[in-house]
């Protein structure tokens, strides 16, 4: 029997079923457990939830006071009518800067989400989907909004925050790929759901091998080579997990010339879910700072993205990823034809080859300027893009913070 019930009422011992509430209002990442301990009960009376649905069947019942019982059909029309009304603010397009400060608070939550989940599964704990789904739903609103804050601030992950955020930043990445390819909501979510799930089986490799500052050795890469594999067989004992983030999480390292692993797949034998995740997979992978390199510049990722793309990825579906990140994606160093320096901060709906950049250095007087934020789509714009520049060759500590501002701090 589910009943709601005001959070001042909640006791250890009573089943959880749903938070009234988004995602992002409450504490925990999943919303259905077992209260076991009266700090949960105290942090959820301190977040701004009020109500919550309990399942009286399956934990303690409410003692006395008011409550509302109601079918899990009933509920679930609730929340969807709930969801509905808050739609048009989610979906509403959104300035760079004002969706830079939500995405960062995403990243944040979204960071202790895949922490608890990846200690869950490595307790051997199954995952459930229907967990997962309010955490999709966050990450999927705001690409929605704007793309380019919550990918490009997921790239700026610590080295030993890698694996949970990689899974955060793919989860993204495969969304705005879906709709820069035309697939459907459900599809586009179901995407969304591999990337966040596709590295699970990494929760299995011992932290020894899977953080290691060096070289791996080569049986080191046997043992992070078993992944997928891994990660697919923890998945099918999962609740609710559909066959896209089933077929993503063992093929995500296939590619098109049959050179890629667990199964050595090629071109159409590998589906087109599996062939975004490699992209999405590969570029994050590329772009973050690991335990044993610094990530590339964004811009200078999709040049060597290209050279590789014949035999590692499908062509059409790389093209489709360029589009949806841009051909300088946000956080890259560009050198414009004024002999000036700048970091591209938003993309142009105009041209993939015009975005707005912040400009901070004169290459000619070797000297830094006072930022100025241009945008090189407008019509009339004196400057160009000449080409790419090496961020590491200019020794340039704050270059994060220019395009990212203080959500930069945040994530880190």
């Amino acid at each position: 029997m589910l009943k709601k019930i005001s959070v001042d009422q909640l006791a250890v011992g009573m089943h959880l079923h749903e938070f009234c509430g988004s995602w992002m209002e409450h504490p925990f990442w999943r919303t259905r457990f077992v209260i076991k301990d009266a700090a949960d009960i105290v942090a959820i009376r301190e977040s701004s939830i009020r109500d919550v649905w309990i399942d009286a069947d399956k934990g303690l019942d409410v003692a006395d006071g008011i409550s509302v019982e109601a079918s899990e059909a009933e509920v679930e029309r609730e929340l969807q009518a709930a969801a509905a009304a808050a739609a048009p603010a989610a979906q509403q397009k959104a300035a760079m800067r004002e969706e830079m400060a939500r995405a960062a608070r995403i990243c944040a939550k979204s960071k202790q989400a895949m922490v608890s989940m990846f200690q869950e599964a490595r307790m051997g704990k199954a995952v459930s989907a229907d967990d997962c789904a309010p955490l999709v739903e966050e990450i999927s609103n705001s690409v929605l909004r704007n793309p380019g804050a919550l990918i490009s601030l997921a790239r700026l992950k610590t080295a030993d925050d890698y694996t949970y955020m990689h899974s955060v930043a793919v989860c993204a990445l495969m969304i705005a790929l879906a709709r820069q390819l035309g697939l459907d909501e459900r599809q586009t979510r179901a995407a969304g759901m591999a990337g966040l799930l596709h590295d699970l089986g990494k929760a299995m490799i011992p932290n020894e091998v899977l953080n290691k500052p060096g070289k791996l050795t080569d049986d080191e890469f046997a043992i992070v080579k078993r992944h997928p594999e891994l990660g697919h067989a923890a998945l099918l004992q999962a609740a609710g997990v559909d066959a896209v983030a089933l077929d993503v999480c063992l093929h995500h390292h296939e590619k098109v010339d049959g050179s890629g692993y667990p199964k050595g797949l090629r071109a159409d034998e590998i589906s087109l879910f599996a062939k975004m995740g490699a992209v999405c997979d590969v570029y994050d992978a590329i772009t973050s700072n690991r335990p044993y390199k610094a990530g590339w510049d964004p811009a200078e990722s999709l040049r060597k993205m290209a050279e590789w793309a014949k035999g590692h990825f499908d062509e059409t579906v790389f093209q489709a990823f360029v589009k949806s990140v841009g051909i300088y994606p946000t956080g890259s160093l560009v050198r414009l034809e004024s002999g000036r320096l700048g970091v591209v901060v938003e993309q142009s709906e105009k041209s993939l080859l015009a975005p707005k950049v912040k400009v901070f250095f004169s290459i000619k007087a070797n000297a830094r300027l006072r930022p100025e934020e241009i945008d090189l789509s407008r019509p009339g714009a004196q400057d160009k893009i000449a080409g790419r520049e090496d961020p590491a060759k200019w020794n340039l500590p704050d270059l994060d913070a220019l395009w990212a501002g203080s959500a930069a701090a945040g994530v880190r």
